[in-house]
């Protein structure tokens, strides 16, 4: 299993396809913090869930000075579909061969019905403008994970 991050690491950087099939990096930005999110499925309900509550969250957390990229393994072409079906407006990217999410501590053991498997591990990271982590949280529950994420960053809800 990938180590994961801790506050004051350096933030693997990354570039990625979105659901456009436009490449996206992870890179500072004056003034600017990003929320990496990591979920296991698009279109999935705790998944469905999450991308929503971001979206509904989305021009608050803007306004804050967030800004919200949401990473997992699907291909492109499953990412517009969800981003469609669900009027996502921040780029979801594909992580297919998982590289990212194993650089961030976001891939590695599961348990699930008594069977153990690798896969990805519902994690949020928050990088600062310099590009290091100012927040990271793993194994996060779906339901409720932007409220206590605003709560966890001092934002007001």
């Amino acid at each position: 299993m990938a180590e994961r991050l801790v506050i004051g690491d350096k933030a693997p950087a990354f570039t990625l396809q979105d659901s456009t099939g436009r490449d996206v990096s992870l890179a500072p930005r004056a003034g600017r913090s990003t929320i990496v999110y990591f979920y296991p499925a698009a279109s999935t309900p705790g998944c469905t869930k999450e991308a929503c509550d971001f979206r509904d969250s989305l021009a608050s957390l803007e306004a804050s000075g967030y800004d919200v990229l949401g990473i997992s393994p699907d291909p492109v072409e499953k990412l517009a579909k969800f981003a469609a079906n669900e009027s996502l407006t921040f780029p979801l990217l594909s992580d297919a061969d998982h590289a990212v999410a194993e650089a961030y501590g976001a891939w590695g053991e599961k348990k699930n019905y008594g069977k153990t498997y690798e896969g990805l591990i519902r994690s949020t990271i928050v990088v600062d403008p310099d590009g290091n982590v100012s927040l990271a949280q793993y194994n996060v529950r779906a339901t409720g994970h932007v409220a206590k994420l605003r709560r966890d960053l001092q934002l007001d809800a």
